[in-house]
């Protein structure tokens, strides 16, 4: 580990990190769960009760919430963002500063061999399926289907990948 990285990664003392994770500076991980050989990239922040598979690569500044659970071989683009609360507010209904007990926690799931394009958003409550691939710039508002290739504002199916998608370009 570099002088860089010893210096600038928070990891709180409860996150369970597997064999050779490879964590970029500026890194904040806390009660989250990363598996076996995974690239977390620089300023990218996991949260409590999220879950990384095994051979993921988390790019730079991306933020995991939550409530998001990432199974293996994922690829998450640079500054991609999950969203785990449909209806977020800083108070509560007596003006207070909202706590846990005042909202709940919408579940994420992100499917073996899936991979998400830099400057996606991923709303919470859907399954991106396996092997699909989100378009960059996107927004995930519904489950995505095993192969798809989606994009756009909402993001819609463009095609479905022939075979397993594991090497196919998405490019028609």
């Amino acid at each position: 580990m570099s002088y860089l990285a010893e210096n600038f990664q928070r990891i709180a003392p409860d996150v369970k990190l597997g064999k050779n994770v490879r964590l970029g500076p500026f890194v904040n991980l806390y009660g989250c769960e990363i598996g076996d050989e995974v690239k977390i990239g620089a300023f990218v922040e996991i949260q409590k009760g999220a879950k990384i598979g095994n051979r993921c690569k988390i790019s730079s500044h991306t933020f995991i919430c939550e409530g998001v659970t990432i199974e293996d071989e994922v690829f998450v683009g640079h500054n991609v963002t999950f969203i785990n609360d449909l209806y977020p507010r800083a108070t509560n209904a007596e003006g207070k500063l909202q706590t846990e007990k005042d909202w709940k926690c919408i579940p994420t799931l992100i499917k073996r061999g899936a991979s998400i394009g830099s400057g996606a958003t991923v709303l919470c409550g859907v399954t991106i399926g396996e092997r699909a691939l989100v378009g960059a710039g996107s927004v995930v508002t519904r489950d995505v289907p095993p192969l798809a290739v989606v994009a756009g504002n909402p993001a819609r199916v463009i095609r479905i990948l022939a075979g397993e998608g594991r090497y196919e370009s998405a490019v028609p």
